[in-house]
């Protein structure tokens, strides 16, 4: 007999050894009114057909968790391809990033023919059909060679480029009705599980409509963002050209001797991208608008600090004149800070930022007086006033960067015409392989796990612990006004994991098994493990990747 402590109940039950987490569920009696999607087992996601051998803890997971979410939309898309495999053998199936708070998808046919709203029609009634039937979801665990053949035999090079770039002596894969596919995570039992969706035709593509996390029984509301898809594109048309649609496809390029021409393209890219605003904002600023306002936002570890920086240096290169500074100097003092509901401080709320004096100093410099300027004391927590003065010169422009730098109680004295907005995003383009798309949240937390960590701020622990909070702030805060930026900039780098990978495994490992944040370290290191390392020896010193794994030349 076996031991489980279930931690959603505190209770402990003993069960034969072998017993699945599904056979378990019940004798738990665990209260709510959303369905059980897979449990924690000692900190580690398994699947609800886990077989548990040895006393363990236990903690049983809805839609309502991070990992439950990830549990079913990985189910869903599972119940995408299979329905499109149904429909049109030969076809590839690819599941892009989120967005519109869903799953951009694209259908190539064997016969070459475009997606139609009656393809859209036809897979949805498939899918339905496939769900309807509660067909179990089976796991298989070979050997990475025989796993290779499977996926080569059905013509997934996208899966095969992986598996053979990847130092695992055994992957598991799934099967539903008979059809093999690869998820990395657990899924729901059977397709009986997936309740709520909808495809919805979309730009030459497909949006797989998922349910909304705060209640799961209806869909998420879409949000129609074509800036967002559009810088998007641009990043999946850039892939293409340089022939890299998947991490396989990156990991081999790097074996082959390409991680420096990797590096010096997206490096190249993204200074395309920031001449670009500094040539515009300089046109704007000797048109009839006279743009001198420049507003720089993005979550967090988008890099707003970096590109403000490099956007300074190109704007003197423009002849203009940079002032800059940071909505993080404005803070108010830590005593007055909004705080949540546990009694922790809220750092991320509109409130944080004494708003209101901060306007006040941005007219006056738009009016060009000399202005004091605060300056945060993060040790002490006091906005202090040391003699720091600005003052707008002709041919100077304001560079304000800060989490809430579009949002438009900031400056909403300030005239329109002379605003400039940017939003930075790490909108992460590459895909595991087609069926396994990356989060940007994963982009932006491994970034700041390893910035945290370097400069001394927080342990991974912490940091991991804190994530939850701060993205619930940018849905709240920061994407809202993305839509209304005047350019989207993408802070992802191609190569980007392959990097971090270097510095993040070693940060991860330090977070204990015995504590709730493993489960999401355990997770990021299996994540980390599909990327084949690359040094950072060739990441220049002016790189935004430097603001994270340290070296810059800026000081920050």
């Amino acid at each position: 007999m076996v031991n489980v402590y279930c931690i959603n109940t505190g209770t402990v039950r003993s069960f034969q050894e072998g017993t699945t987490l599904l056979e378990m569920l019940p004798e738990f009696q665990i209260a709510g009114p959303e369905r059980i999607l897979a449990a924690k087992v000692n900190n580690v996601l398994e699947g609800l057909k886990f077989r548990v051998f040895n006393n363990r803890d236990v903690e049983f997971v809805d839609y309502g968790s991070y990992c439950g979410r990830g549990t079913y939309c990985r189910s869903l898309c599972f119940l995408l391809s299979k329905a499109c495999d149904d429909l049109y053998p030969g076809s590839r199936i690819t599941m892009r990033r989120p967005i519109s708070k869903g799953y951009f998808c694209t259908l190539t046919k064997a016969d070459g023919t475009v997606l139609t709203a009656a393809d859209a029609r036809a897979i949805t009634a498939r899918m339905k059909e496939i769900a309807d039937a509660d067909i179990p979801f089976h796991r298989y665990e070979v050997r990475t060679g025989d796993a290779i053949d499977i996926f080569r035999e059905r013509g997934r090079q996208d899966k095969v480029n992986l598996l053979q770039s990847s130092d695992s002596i055994y992957v598991n894969y799934y099967t539903l009705g008979g059809y093999p596919d690869m998820y990395y995570g657990a899924l729901v039992p059977s397709s009986g599980y997936i309740k709520v969706w909808e495809l919805m035709p979309y730009r030459g593509g497909m949006i797989l409509r998922v349910p909304d996390r705060h209640n799961p029984s209806e869909l998420a509301p879409f949000l129609e963002q074509p800036k967002t898809f559009e810088v998007f594109s641009e990043s999946i048309r850039w892939n293409a050209i340089m022939g890299l649609d998947n991490v396989g496809d990156v990991n081999l390029a790097c074996s082959h001797g390409r991680a420096s021409e990797l590096i010096q393209v997206s490096e190249a890219l993204q200074e395309k991208k920031i001449v670009k605003m500094a040539e515009d904002i300089h046109r704007l600023y000797h048109s009839e608008r006279k743009v001198r306002l420049v507003l720089i936002t993005g979550p967090s570890s988008s890099g707003k600090t970096t590109v403000c920086k490099k956007l300074s240096i190109q704007l003197m290169a423009c002849g203009l004149r940079p002032v800059s500074f940071s909505t993080d100097d404005y803070f108010v003092n830590r005593v007055d800070t909004p705080k949540l509901p546990d009694g922790s401080y809220d750092f991320d709320n509109f409130e944080t930022v004494a708003h209101d004096a901060l306007q006040q100093d941005v007219l006056r410099l738009l009016d060009g007086e000399e202005v004091e300027v605060p300056e945060y004391n993060f040790v002490t927590g006091i906005r202090e006033y040391n003699g720091k003065k600005l003052k707008l010169e002709p041919g100077a422009v304001l560079l304000v960067e800060g989490i809430h730098a579009l949002n438009p109680k900031l400056t909403e004295l300030v005239s329109e015409d002379c605003k400039y907005r940017i939003f930075i995003n790490a909108i992460t383009s590459i895909a595991l392989d087609d069926h396994n798309c990356i989060p940007t949240s994963d982009n932006r937390l491994l970034r700041r796990i390893v910035r945290d960590y370097n400069v001394g701020a927080f342990t991974a622990r912490q940091t991991i612990s804190n994530w939850p909070n701060v993205r619930r702030a940018e849905v709240k805060w920061i994407y809202p006004y993305q839509e209304t930026a005047d350019v989207l900039f993408n802070s992802a780098y191609l190569v980007e994991f392959a990097v971090l990978r270097n510095h993040a495994e070693q940060v991860l490992s330090t977070v204990p098994k015995n504590c709730r944040e493993y489960s999401e370290a355990h997770r990021l290191l299996t994540f980390l493990s599909y990327f084949n390392p690359v040094s950072d020896k060739e990441i220049p010193p002016t790189s935004l990747l430097r603001e994270f794994v340290g070296g810059s030349s800026f000081k920050y």
